[in-house]
């Protein structure tokens, strides 16, 4: 098959491209599951009248219906997704771009989607999709799945699904609440975890970032220190990676603590803990929650990032060391290519 698509680049070096433009709508169209032209074409970055000739052939070989509320994606079309997902990581080289990131950092699997997340709504619900299905992969019953917040999880939350119910498994936050959005805090995301699979959920009803007075007396708490312990014993953390001064900015870090953040070069944050370049940790927050000695014990620890913003604090995560997969899209995995050669 390699030695096919190699040929097909090429020979027909517009193949690319053309097939990267139609999965993309008809990938768009999947997600928004019922769509009207100029919605899709606003989506994709497209002119109406580029994008209607594409539908109208879509349309044609069967993969799209189009009526008077809009477009969605048929039978054949869903088919045809699936079936593609694999040749498209061929044909825009993901494949070895997934394989060099695994080989570089030990990891034992990488994703990667096509894209940039930084610039593309599409592509981070790519993303979000591309997790779900990573941490289905890696579910069994009875497990305990500690998440993070962030809008990027809330897309994995999004496209999380399950044909049937799972009652054993139970869904967790890793860490407190940000007082940010409260679509993208933790414990509304592991809601909707559960309640898209039938599982079970607990909630964590304390700040993340604490003083270590506030922390001490917190964790004497019987109610918080039952939860904390059931965080602590998760079986798969599912996490995001954020820029280490975005982060602090987030948490109204005292201006003294970004100062040093900045002095001992903190480009990473993940879990409630700044890293280096070299991945070693700088900075930690006292916070309710999983800690870094859990997550180097962890049996699964799956991080979800993208954009090209992020590369070089996805990197920083992943010589830390101890992440299993990484779910990202190309932009993101490009540039780390770039930065790690």
């Amino acid at each position: 098959m390699r030695s096919i698509i190699d040929l097909q680049r090429q020979l027909v070096p517009d193949l690319l491209e053309t097939v990267r433009l139609r999965y993309s709508i008809l990938h768009q169209v999947l997600i928004a599951d019922m769509i009207g032209r100029r919605s899709l074409a606003a989506s994709l970055g497209m002119t109406e009248r580029v994008l209607r000739a594409e539908t109208d052939f879509l349309k044609e070989q069967g993969f799209l219906e189009i009526n008077a509320s809009g477009m969605r994606v048929s039978q054949s079309g869903r088919r045809l997704l699936e079936e593609m997902e694999p040749v498209l990581s061929g044909l825009l080289g993901l494949s070895n771009l997934e394989e060099q990131l695994r080989g570089r950092f030990g990891l034992n699997k990488v994703v990667i989607v096509p894209g940039d997340s930084d610039t593309s709504s599409s592509t981070k619900q790519e993303l979000g999709r591309a997790g779900a299905t990573v941490l289905q992969q890696h579910l069994r019953e009875g497990d305990v799945v500690a998440v993070t917040g962030g809008s990027t999880l809330a897309q994995v939350a999004v496209h999380l699904t399950s044909p049937v119910a799972h009652p054993s498994n139970l869904f967790v936050p890793a860490r407190g609440g940000l007082g940010e959005s409260l679509e993208y805090q933790a414990s509304t995301i592991v809601s909707a975890m559960a309640k898209r699979t039938g599982a079970q959920y607990r909630m964590l009803h304390v700040p993340d970032q604490l003083s270590e007075e506030a922390y001490t007396s917190l964790m004497h708490e019987p109610g918080v220190k039952e939860i904390v312990g059931v965080i602590r014993s998760a079986r798969i953390v599912i996490h995001g990676i954020g820029d280490a001064m975005l982060m602090a900015r987030r948490r109204r870090v005292d201006a003294g603590v970004v100062e040093a953040l900045k002095a001992e070069g903190a480009l990473a944050e993940a879990w409630g803990y700044y890293f280096d370049r070299s991945g070693a940790v700088v900075h930690k927050m006292p916070t309710a929650g999983i800690r870094l000695e859990e997550i180097m014990t962890t049996e699964v620890v799956i991080g979800v990032a993208g954009g090209r913003s992020k590369a070089e604090a996805i990197a920083a995560v992943l010589r830390f060391g101890h992440q299993d997969v990484l779910v990202t899209d190309e932009a993101a995995a490009l540039e780390i290519v770039a930065l790690t050669e």
